[in-house]
């Protein structure tokens, strides 16, 4: 099954380019099958706001998805929209994509875009446009599962950018997506939050042992004899002393 993976990254390469033009031109076609809608919503229906703002959103989702179909901002869609990043395959965007058709083909039943209301240029635009992505939708789902290899961690993103060298890229992608989650949730790493603690003061201190400091010595004991005897240096009474005496104040 690994041999098979492997044959099908260089034809894969060819085939998976084709269907990102393909994806790119229905998912355009949606975007003017919704300013078609969006104008003549404007004009015949009377709750315009809300379905205005439907064809709104289906026209900006649209060109998201384009934007990542495109070598633009691979990083920003790869920190905060993984699932379409190129770590990732075709099944998110397949959905999406499905998604989108489902709703501009479900817009038929309704009178301000009807065949009689758009005329049938604009019809056949907005019918075709909702076939086509839903086909592509379908398309990117299976092409995801044919041309992965989770043997080697290979997704079909990643043969659609590299072609057969794809697995050697696996680290690269597998190193950058390991740092940056490290960086977001590890905060105790010392390469995120400054330390204000040198490497000295983290060591250990070894434990103190008690010292017994003994009084003065001295080498001449004569050179205090003199004020033994005196009788101006005398020991003070202790009769008198506060503490004996504070039965008196």
């Amino acid at each position: 099954m690994g041999c098979f993976k492997g044959s099908l990254a260089g034809p894969g390469y060819i085939i998976l380019n084709t269907i990102r033009i393909m994806n790119i031109i229905g998912l355009l076609a949606v975007i003017a099958a919704s300013s078609v809608m969006l104008v003549k919503t404007f004009i015949v229906s009377k709750f315009f706001f809300f379905d205005g703002v439907s064809h709104l959103i289906t026209a900006s989702t649209s060109l998201f998805l384009i934007i990542s179909e495109l070598p633009l901002f691979r990083g920003y869609y790869a920190r905060n929209w993984p699932l379409l990043g190129i770590s990732s395959g075709f099944v998110t965007l397949g959905s999406l994509m499905i998604v989108v058709g489902v709703g501009i083909l479900g817009n038929l039943n309704k009178e301000a875009t009807s065949e009689e209301s758009l005329g049938l240029a604009f019809w056949r635009i907005v019918i075709s446009s909702g076939i086509v992505v839903v086909v592509m939708g379908v398309v990117n789902i299976l092409a995801n599962y044919i041309f992965r290899d989770t043997s080697q961690g290979v997704t079909a993103r990643m043969v659609r950018a590299h072609g057969a060298v794809a697995p050697q890229k696996v680290d690269v992608y597998r190193s950058g997506t390991s740092s940056t989650r490290r960086k977001s949730f590890h905060l105790g790493r010392s390469d995120t939050l400054p330390s204000y603690h040198s490497p000295e003061t983290r060591q250990q201190q070894p434990a103190r042992v008690p010292m017994t400091i003994s009084g003065p010595m001295s080498s001449n004991r004569d050179q205090f004899a003199k004020f033994s005897g005196s009788a101006e240096v005398g020991r003070p009474d202790l009769a008198h002393h506060p503490a004996l005496a504070g039965d008196r104040f």
